[in-house]
Order: C-alpha cells, then structure tokens, then sequence
C-alpha cells in the first residue's frame, strides 16, 4: 500500500462587507480579510494527501464558522492549533505597502489596477494594436490618467503556443515605452522572464519585475532581483508559454499552486528579496484547463494565507468565452469585469486589466456598496 502524507489548508469564507461586517466583527463572530474592509466569518478546511508517487488529491472539506474553527483546532492538539493560530493571524492582518501601494483597500479606497500595455505583435487579445512605442505610450497614459496604479509592459507574448523571443529583440520593443511611460511620471513594470531584461527597464525607469515564471526562467533573474531591491510579482505557470496548454494536470490545482509559490517565497528571501517586496499570483490560464481555472477562481482567498497580496489577471481570458458564447477576445470585457469583481470579493488586492476606465468604474459602484453602514 502507498504511504500518504497529509497537508492542511484553510481558506477565509463567509466574506462580507459593509454594515454586515461592522456586525461580525462587534460580535466577535469575524476578523479583517487582509487587515481591509471586508470581514471573515467562517474557514473552509482542505486536508489534502500526497502519496510517494508525489500525486496530489483533494482527501476532505469541510467549512466551519470562525469560532467553531479556532475551537476545533485547540481540540486537535498543539501542532494544529499553533498552525492555525498562525495562519489567523496572516490572513487577519494587511500586507505592507508593495511599491509605495498601500493594500489594505479601506472605505473610500479601490483595489489596485496593473493596466497591461503589451509591445508585441502576436498578444493574444491586442497583438499588434501598440507594437510601436509612441502608439504603445500613448495607450499606457490613457490608463494611467484612467486610474492605473501601475502600467505592466511587456515585449514577449505569454499566450498559450507563444514561441520565446531574442532578448535583443525584447529589449529593443520595450526600451522606448518604459522610458517613454516613466518621463510621463507613471509607474511601471516590466513583464518579462529575463534577468538582462529586467536589468535593463529598471535602468531605464521601470520600478517593479513581474515575472510569469516567478523567478525560475532564467538562473540570473533571482540574483538580479534581490541586487536591485525591486519590487517583484511570482506568478504560478506550469510549463512555458509553449507547453504550458499541453494537457496540463493538477490533483488539486488550488493547494497546488499555493505551495509553489509558498516555496518561491522562501526562496526569494532566502536569496535576500525583502518578503515585503513580494506580490503572488496564482497565474489563470497559464498551464491551467477550464476546470482549474474555475476551481483557482472559486478559492482566491486561499492566497491570503501566504500573507502577501494578491495580483489576479483574467481579463479577456479564454475561460470567459467558454462559459459565454465563444467571444472573441475584445468582445470578453463585461465576463472580465464579473469576474474581476468575483475576485475582490475575495479581497485580491490588483487586477491586471486591458481595460481600466472600466474596470476602474466597476470597483467605484463595487466600493459604494461594500461602503454601506460603515
């Protein structure tokens, strides 16, 4: 018989806002999601198996109200109880500031918006539209003077089957536009998986890295990153941009890719980049089926619990067209806000958005009503 090991997961739910959420936390019966205004009132509880052939599977779930939780834990004895202590205690207090961006989101206050300004000729939604950089800068400061926290250009496509691109020939799209974006005053980062790329904007002006491959795409970047002191973003990808669609196989994807980027964390500080520098992202729809993209969607807030915030990117994604009418890209824009909204209102503290003006009007009526009895 194959041994199994067990891990433990727990995840906030029973989220509200508003004045249903001043009662929870007068009551006793919630705490702050991520130190903002929204309140949990219950956990859900993952036991998840690992057999020595390394394979994943969901083994239970089950959810329990906030004090029933803490009081099952403290019945199971001190390794649990002093694991989920812990994690309250993650989940309940805010980030610090990631690039001079606060991310508690108070009353009055929108989620963080990371407009996407792509210098490419073959992006799966805009590829093409900006490839030259005075139409490229042009675009990124409509964002920002739309409410960009952040502009995120990038100069290689990551879509699905995208073949890898020289780094000269990276560099040469993007230079201009971080340049060109920073004169501007806004604040950028740079979408690549090259260390000489990555040296390169933030010589040029960028001020924070966001890598798909969370550091692992090229031996350099890590040490690179950790030396410049930037801010940095680790998404979750299975495989490459190439391979990453070819039949890509989770037991669990949530908890999955939690622990991975758990252990990039780890090795990001091991490796001297500030833990407060550092932002995750579970990565939709890269290396991931429908099902997993739905099944990361529906546990965002287990993220928390590595007590950094949260990057979630789904605009204009395939799985919207899937669960509509075959939209081409451009046309998935009312599916990108639902689910954008879906995801705040699991805390997730940035979108990354094609489109800001509208993103940006959503999380308005968004904060209005999560702003009701406060």
């Amino acid at each position: 018989m194959t041994a199994r090991m067990r891990s433990l997961h727990l995840r906030p739910l029973g989220i509200v806002g508003g004045a249903a959420a001043a009662a929870a936390l007068e009551s006793g019966a919630g705490r702050r999601l991520a130190g903002g205004r929204l309140v949990y009132t219950a956990c859900g509880v993952f036991l998840i198996s690992k057999g020595e052939d390394g394979k994943r599977q969901l083994e239970t779930s089950r959810v329990l109200p906030l004090v029933e939780t803490i009081a099952w834990a403290d019945r199971e004895g001190n390794d649990t109880a002093t694991a989920v202590h812990d994690w309250l205690k993650r989940v309940s207090v805010s980030p610090p500031p990631f690039a001079g961006l606060a991310l508690d989101c108070p009353v009055g206050s929108l989620p963080l918006i990371m407009g996407i300004v792509n210098v490419t000729p073959d992006s799966f939604s805009d590829g093409g539209d900006h490839a030259d950089p005075e139409s490229a800068i042009a675009h990124g400061m409509e964002m920002w003077q739309a409410g960009a926290d952040i502009l995120d250009v990038g100069g290689e496509s990551t879509r699905p089957g995208a073949d890898p691109v020289a780094v000269k020939e990276e560099m040469e799209r993007i230079t201009p536009v971080v340049r060109g974006l920073a004169e501007h005053g806004a604040r950028v980062s740079i979408d690549t998986r090259h260390a000489t790329v990555m040296a390169s904007a933030l010589e040029t002006g960028a001020q924070i890295i966001n890598d798909v491959s969370a550091l692992t795409g090229d031996p350099e970047s890590m040490s690179m990153a950790a030396k410049s002191g930037a801010p940095v973003i680790l998404m979750h990808m299975q495989g490459d941009p190439k391979t990453m669609q070819d039949n890509p196989r989770y037991g669990f994807a949530p908890t999955e890719i939690y622990e991975y980027l758990s252990a990039r964390i780890e090795a990001c500080v091991a490796a001297g980049i500030d833990a407060a520098n550092i932002l995750v992202d579970p990565g939709v729809g890269f290396g991931k089926t429908f099902d997993h993209n739905v099944d990361i969607l529906d546990c965002l807030s287990l993220f928390h619990g590595l007590g950094r915030g949260i990057l979630v990117g789904v605009s204009r994604k395939r799985f919207i067209a899937s669960l509509s009418r075959e939209e081409v890209p451009k046309d998935r824009l009312p599916g990108s806000l639902a689910a954008a909204l879906a995801a705040v209102d699991q805390g997730v503290q940035m979108l990354r958005v094609h489109d800001v003006a509208e993103t940006r009007q959503a999380l308005s009526v968004w904060d209005a009503l999560n702003s009701v009895g406060e």
